[in-house]
């Protein structure tokens, strides 16, 4: 193993004031501050001293990762009106093109949007609304070419090929999703949402076709702070629903999408700590709601009287199984069960208890998530299905009897799934509760410690780290690596309950519970101390440099991705995006028992003068989620602090945002190069 330079970067101290106390690197923050960037860069050209060495194998990894991906691939068509829509990707362009073709054989192709060429010349790209009007020929599509999560709305005529004049800034989107524009049912109209200065999606807008923006009708602003605003259409086309959401209250609200000048309608008025979630057939909303119902129950109402006085009970709670979720179709009700940490499709006739069928997955830890469905009148759930070891492969489900048909399987090049292992097991708990955990490794394996083990964990917001497949990961499993998930407290793998045993007052379990998980995969050989990683994403990013922190003994290498390290700080400033949304979620530190507790674990505070493991900190300059100063406060103060020779390296994608590098090769050179430094790192 090459040693790094002697001589890594020294970040000046500034005793100066945070929000809640003196903060010497608090000045990291000064984004326009020539210091700050001088800084970064320094981090960044010692990491790549420190790194130059690895270089052949980041090369050798992604030559791998790539090669196994169809470069030039198609996804599985879906109908949609008179025309069947997908995506393709051709060799050697790292975006999608997005397709359409009229519903009959032989019908000729009719490319919408190449973010190809969207992306010529620029770092980053991404698309998040893409939505065809009801009509067939307009496109709306929305870009963010910062990694900032702010798009711009442009609006495409697809029979002649000319964009439409005007443009609509600072609107909602998402770097995961394709949403952000909804179509009225007469093609000319569309909602959008737009963000107030801290990017909470907070206005509702209709704007009228080849009018100007300025012009747009506000249809609703969420004044509430604590709250963000999305909205979505019905599966049937005949609502837009408006979600207002806050940690543990939300609303909705109606709008018939054939009067979009009508008046937007409340279903029931917002109650503290009360959910709801709604859909609609045929004269009624179907709701799922946590009222009296810690995993949630199904209800239904009638559109012309929703007010909760009309709400009938249509599925009961059930403190072993928690409601996720529902589709609705014309003939049937589709609900999401999460039971013992794994997902279930429950499929019905609408009336939710007549012909009850359980769909049957084959495999110990898998996930599933529904893949399109928007023809109300299917008969078919599709839905894209993976495990840990199983690509993933598009199925369609039929509905009245719970066959399955494959639509296509993702092809991963040289890859037999036979020569892998998929299993779930649990860890216990210093509280006695049983953690679940997904694992995976090549057959063969000896369970004598000698393994190199990457643990993986999330932990908030009640979200899943779900035990999907991803076609890099192989290339840890074919060196001797264990991976392992685990689906601690903060999610909600064991119900609501298991989400609120990890939060606020409580937080401390999730990283107890992921303590736990790795004191495992020691003791029950599959690695050991001197082998095991812990990798952690954002909130994950705070789960495991708290548990560095907290033992920093018991890892071997960390990587922290865009890490919420300075937790007080961050949810002192309510400058920050998600911040006054989320006091439910992390706590207040106004509030002084909110304080005191969220210092305890804080792992920007809770750095002490200790050895601590190999640790890659990754920040994106534009990240509105996690500021890039969180990841480079920590890393200026564990410089400080450390008395180790270990490697701490910080990266910094100036040019994207949370997510990271928007392109496919362009992200796979980042999976390659994480790699490179756990391969090193945990080398003999």
């Amino acid at each position: 193993m090459t040693a790094a330079p002697l001589a890594p970067p020294k970040p000046h101290k500034i005793t100066q004031h945070g929000n809640t106390r003196v903060d010497n690197y608090h000045w990291l923050r000064e984004r326009q501050n020539p210091e700050v960037r001088n800084y970064l860069q320094a981090e960044m050209e010692y990491l790549e001293t420190a790194m130059k060495h690895t270089l052949p194998l980041q090369e050798t990894l992604f030559s791998e990762m790539k090669g196994r991906i169809e470069e030039t691939d198609t996804t599985v068509p879906e109908k949609r009106g008179g025309y069947v829509y997908y995506q393709k990707t051709e060799a050697g362009k790292q975006y999608p093109i997005f397709c359409r073709r009229q519903d009959a054989a032989e019908s000729p192709e009719e490319i919408l949007l190449d973010q190809n060429a969207l992306a010529h010349g620029r770092n980053f790209c991404s698309v998040s609304a893409f939505a065809v009007s009801p009509d067939g020929n307009k496109l709306a599509y929305s870009v963010d070419y910062d990694g900032n999560e702010t798009y711009t709305i442009h609006i495409l005529n697809l029979a002649t090929g000319q964009s439409y004049p005007e443009t609509i800034p600072n609107t909602y989107g998402s770097v995961y999703f394709h949403t952000g524009v909804e179509w009225a049912n007469d093609s000319e109209t569309i909602f959008y949402g737009t963000l107030d200065d801290a990017k909470r999606p907070c206005k509702l807008f209709r704007h009228k076709l080849g009018s100007d923006p300025a012009q747009d009708v506000l249809i609703y602003h969420e004044a509430d702070e604590t709250f963000f605003l999305f909205f979505h259409k019905t599966r049937d086309n005949l609502y837009l629903l408006t979600d207002h959401s806050s940690s543990l209250t939300t609303e909705v609200r109606y709008l018939s999408a054939d009067q979009p000048n009508g008046e937007l309608k409340v279903i029931t008025p917002r109650r503290q700590g009360i959910e709801y979630y709604a859909s609609h057939h045929k004269g009624y909303f179907l709701i799922l709601t946590n009222e009296g119902a810690k995993n949630f129950k199904l209800v239904r109402a009638p559109v012309e009287t929703p007010e909760h006085a009309r709400w009938q009970e249509v599925l009961p709670h059930r403190a072993d199984v928690m409601l996720t979720g529902l589709d609705v179709f014309e003939n049937h009700l589709v609900v999401y069960e999460r039971r013992e940490a794994l997902p279930h499709i429950r499929i019905s006739d609408v009336d939710g208890v007549s012909r009850v069928r359980y769909v049957h997955f084959p495999e110990p830890a898998y996930h599933f998530e529904p893949e399109g469905n928007h023809d109300f009148q299917s008969d078919r759930l599709r839905i894209r299905y993976s495990s840990l070891v199983t690509p993933p492969s598009m199925y369609d489900i039929r509905m009245d009897n719970g066959d399955w048909e494959l639509k296509k399987e993702e092809h991963i090049i040289g890859y037999d799934k036979t020569q892998y292992v998929c299993e779930q097991v649990h860890a216990v708990a210093p509280d006695g509760k049983r953690v679940p955990l997904s694992i995976a490794y090549k057959k063969g394996l000896a369970k004598d410690g000698g393994n190199p083990a990457l643990l993986h964990g999330y932990g908030a917001y009640g979200a899943m780290l779900e035990p999907e497949f991803y076609h890099h990961r192989i290339s840890l499993l074919d060196r001797g690596f264990v991976y392992a998930i685990g689906h601690i407290r903060g999610s909600s793998a064991l119900g609501r309950a298991w989400y609120e045993d990890g939060k606020v007052l409580n937080k401390k379990n999730t990283f107890t519970d992921f303590i736990a998980c790795a004191e495992y995969l020691i003791e029950e050989g599959y690695t050991s101390r001197d082998k095991l990683a812990i990798m952690g994403v954002s909130a994950g990013g705070l789960l495991v440099t708290a548990c560095m922190t907290m033992r920093p003994e018991l890892f071997k290498a960390v990587i922290a991705k865009v890490p919420f390290t300075d937790v007080v700080n961050s949810m002192s400033d309510p400058t920050i995006p998600l911040t006054t949304h989320e006091y439910d979620e992390w706590g207040n530190p106004a509030i002084r028992e909110h304080f005191e507790y969220m210092m305890s674990y804080s792992p920007y505070d809770n750095i002490r003068a200790a050895d601590y493991p190999h640790l890659l900190l990754t920040a994106g300059f534009n990240d509105p989620r996690v500021g890039y100063w969180e990841p480079a406060k920590f890393a200026a103060k564990l410089r400080e602090l450390k008395t180790d020779d270990n490697l701490l390296l910080l990266k910094t994608n100036f040019h994207a945002g949370h997510a990271g590098s928007s392109g496919r090769y362009d992200f796979l050179r980042e999976i390659a190069f994480e790699y490179a430094f756990l391969l090193d790192r945990l080398a003999k």
